[in-house]
C-alpha cells in the first residue's frame, strides 16, 4: 500500500489552512493487550507500508508505544516529519468528568 493510495478527508486548522488525514487508520486495540516492543516495531512496519493514521487509546495501553515508534520512525527517516501522523485516541468515559478531562488528555499527549 502507497501513501497516494488512501484517501484523505481534508480536516481544517486553523483559519485559512488544512491538513488530509488518510481515511484509513492502523487500530492497537487487541486482546490480551500488545507486548509493547512488538507493537513498537508492528507500527514502524506499518509505517513503512504507508500507514500515516494511527488509532490508540489509554484503555487499550497502546499510546506509550506507538509514540515511540512514530519518533523513531522521524529519525530513521521514513518519514520527513511527525506532522505527516495523525494519532486518533479516546477519552475513557472514567475520565469523562469535570476536572478528570484536561489532566486525561494531558496524559494522552505526552
Amino acid at each position: 500500500m502507497s501513501l497516494t493510495t488512501v484517501p484523505t478527508l481534508a480536516i481544517r486548522s486553523g483559519p485559512s489552512g488544512h491538513h488530509s488525514m488518510p481515511v484509513l487508520g492502523f487500530g492497537t486495540a487487541a486482546s490480551p493487550l500488545p507486548e509493547p516492543t512488538m507493537l513498537k516495531e508492528t507500527v514502524i512496519e506499518a509505517i513503512k507500508l504507508g500507514y500515516r493514521h494511527f488509532d490508540t487509546s489509554p484503555r487499550y495501553q497502546t499510546e506509550e508505544p506507538i509514540g515511540e515508534a512514530l519518533s523513531e520512525a522521524v529519525s530513521l527517516g521514513l518519514v520527513r516529519s511527525r506532522s505527516e501522523f495523525f494519532v486518533t485516541t479516546k477519552l475513557w468515559c472514567a475520565d469523562a468528568n469535570g476536572g478528570l478531562v484536561v489532566p486525561a488528555i494531558k496524559r494522552s499527549l505526552k
